[in-house]
């Protein structure tokens, strides 16, 4: 009997309800089986894959998808502090923002982002960034 592969686990760190309905839309049209979870803001994000309080028996992410302008802890510095621990280090950290500067690409980069994307503006953009992520994250790598 074939084994069925294990769903993907896919933290979406995202304040905005608007743009997490449509991440979590394109997700469910997309062709890869996934868990989603959402956390409001980077102290939660971090509260959560640290396993603080009602987070210490969830599993850790397969990948987490990071927004930069968050409410208590800045994206940036939730990613700094995830690459800054070698137990949350080797998941793989897409940020999806909407900011397309090139400082913050540089410095996403230069903290070990392993990917930068910016959000599009319509349902069918995300859903082509899911395709990607789900082509490349989640088959292949």
């Amino acid at each position: 009997m074939m084994k069925m592969p294990r769903a993907a686990k896919i933290l979406i760190v995202e304040d905005n309800s608007g743009d997490e309905f449509l991440v979590r839309d394109a997700f469910e049209r997309g062709k890869a089986r996934h868990e989603l979870e959402v956390a409001r803001d980077g102290e939660a994000a971090l509260d959560r894959l640290r396993g603080l309080g009602e987070h210490a028996d969830k599993p850790t992410p397969d990948i987490i998808l990071l927004d930069l302008n968050l409410p208590k802890i800045d994206g940036r510095d939730v990613l700094k502090s995830l690459k800054d621990d070698d137990r949350l280090a080797n998941i793989p950290v897409l940020i999806l923002t909407t900011s397309s500067s090139e400082a913050d690409v540089d410095r996403c980069y230069a903290l070990h982002a392993n990917a930068y994307m910016t959000k599009p503006f319509d349902a069918l953009g995300y859903e082509e960034i899911v395709e990607a992520v789900e082509a490349f994250w989640l088959a292949t790598a």
